[in-house]
């Protein structure tokens, strides 16, 4: 198991999915709950599957079939995936809390001078 590439996108995917981990969810609810399009979601939804962060399943024939509608894939996030996107998230939050570093922080003008 690896780790996925951590866009912002995959944060707002892996999101969506830890607001109820045992739900399977299908990819354009994914997609809504995220607000991304469906070219974004999926790749990285194939790239938490790839890892183990993710299982994703074709639902029941039965299930399509009645609602007249194409088949979906069902995807849910995996114990270790929870865990992993969690510590992950945690991570990346607390990376964007720190202060800038001394070249980017803003320096007050002398008096007199330019800025």
């Amino acid at each position: 198991m690896g780790m996925p590439r951590m866009t912002l996108q995959a944060q707002l995917v892996l999101r969506a999915l830890l607001e109820d981990p045992a739900k399977e969810r299908y990819g354009l609810e994914l997609c809504e709950l995220a607000g991304l399009p469906s070219g974004t979601v999926y790749p990285i939804l194939a790239r938490l599957e790839h890892v183990g962060w993710v299982d994703g399943i074709w639902e029941d024939p039965v299930a399509y079939e009645k609602g007249g509608r194409p088949r979906r894939r069902l995807y849910r996030i995996t114990q270790d995936g929870a865990v992993q996107a969690r510590e992950t998230l945690a991570r990346v939050y607390q990376a964007r809390r720190q202060p800038l570093p001394g070249w980017a922080a803003a320096r007050p003008v002398a008096e007199g001078g330019t800025s």
